[in-house]
């Protein structure tokens, strides 16, 4: 026997439970499907090339491994959102690095600055009122990312602004005392980047944009909607800030070059 040998075979060596849930080709799919936006299952089934029921039969296994959540859709309750959890990816992508060796466990991901251009990224944040969650969003990625994005919101049947965004926003250290909601018939025939739906029923109307921007859908509650009040207001922030970290990754890799 050579010294220093292992006889005993280590019995933590069980494939991490990022790996179990995501190594499978369909489900890695629709991770990667849903990292872009948020999905109905019909939409999955068309973008996999694969049948509804084994579909929903992986969109089940995610969600049981916590990597995909749901939320009814507030336009057709009959309807699904499914949602991938990147904070969580996160967090179990870098526990298996680690599970094989220490040397290979990953970090969350750091906030990211995008840095400024002359060529702004363009960004336009659209829900129903455009009184809080278009609002908020709009204010929380201008407060991260000032010099680097023009960012605006719009609904398409504005409200005023709801007391409760301000408040809370005031929290974050953003000002939206100012703020006014505007239609988003304002900004069609405008020029952007990244165009970003808040609310279902607001995706179901979205008019076309020039020069193919990235449309996204982001399926978020209304606050103003919730009966618990301020808390959903706290809630709804909570969410935006955490996806706008994860939209300035995409912003700093994706963002356009300079002009010459």
């Amino acid at each position: 026997m050579y010294c220093g040998m292992v006889t005993r075979p280590r019995t933590d060596l069980a494939p991490p439970a990022f790996l179990r849930a995501a190594g499978h080709d369909v489900r890695w799919r629709l991770l990667g499907e849903l990292a872009e936006s948020d999905r109905q299952v019909n939409e999955l089934t068309t973008l996999v090339g694969q049948p509804q029921n084994l579909v929903s039969y992986h969109l089940r296994q995610l969600r049981d491994a916590g990597l995909v959540r749901t939320r009814r859709s507030s336009a057709d309750g009959r309807d699904t959102y499914y949602r991938i959890d990147l904070a969580r990816c996160a967090t179990l992508l870098g526990d298996a690095g680690g599970a094989l060796h220490p040397g290979l466990r990953l970090a969350p991901p750091s906030p990211v600055a995008a840095p400024p251009t002359r060529r702004r990224v363009r960004v336009l944040f659209l829900c129903t009122g455009n009184s809080s969650r278009s609002q908020m969003a709009e204010a929380l990625l201008r407060h991260r990312a000032p010099g680097a994005v023009t960012v605006r919101s719009a609904g398409s049947h504005p409200k005023p602004v709801h007391p409760d965004a301000v408040r809370v926003m005031a929290g974050y250290g953003v000002d939206l005392s100012t703020a006014r909601s505007k239609h988003l018939d304002r900004f069609v025939g405008e020029r952007f980047d990244h165009v970003i739906s808040l609310c279902d029923r607001v995706r179901e109307v979205c008019p076309e944009f020039p020069h193919r921007p990235r449309v996204v859908h982001w399926s978020v509650a209304d606050p103003a909607t919730e009966p618990d009040g301020y808390p959903a207001f706290e809630r709804v922030a909570a969410e935006l800030a955490e996806r706008i970290e994860f939209l300035l990754h995409t912003i700093v890799s994706t963002r356009p070059r300079e002009a010459s």
